[in-house]
């Protein structure tokens, strides 16, 4: 569920402009390759917030340890889906030591992939 916003932070009025389709398409994919959720966030920011847009840049190692980061975050899903198909399987299920060793495991991973990223990133 979304936070409540206050009545300062709600966008209640529109902007309509007019453009051609090649213009249309064009934003669309400036919107795409910005990684906006939607046009109205891109134009926006392109407007009120330039200077806070961070831009990240990766070299080839570390679009391999993020292709990495995602083959251990995917083996770590797996595991907890699992988990939660057994003991949603049956019930009065207890949480035995394979299960704990999973739960670890998976913890282990996330940690891991965090630290990761944190390097990545900074």
């Amino acid at each position: 569920m979304r936070p409540k916003l206050s009545d300062t932070e709600k966008r209640t009025f529109k902007l309509i402009i007019r453009l051609t389709k090649a213009e249309k398409l064009g934003l669309q994919n400036l919107t795409k390759q910005g990684k906006y959720a939607c046009t109205s966030d891109y134009i926006r920011n392109k407007i009120f917030d330039q200077s806070k847009r961070k831009e990240i840049s990766l070299d080839d190692q570390a679009k391999e340890e993020l292709k990495n980061l995602d083959y251990e975050l995917n083996k770590i899903g797996v595991n907890l889906n699992q988990l939660s198909k057994r003991m949603n399987s049956f019930s009065g299920y207890n949480v035995g030591d394979n299960d704990r060793k999973l739960l670890i495991q998976a913890f282990e991973m996330m940690r891991d992939c965090l630290i990761t990223l944190q390097d990545l990133l900074h």
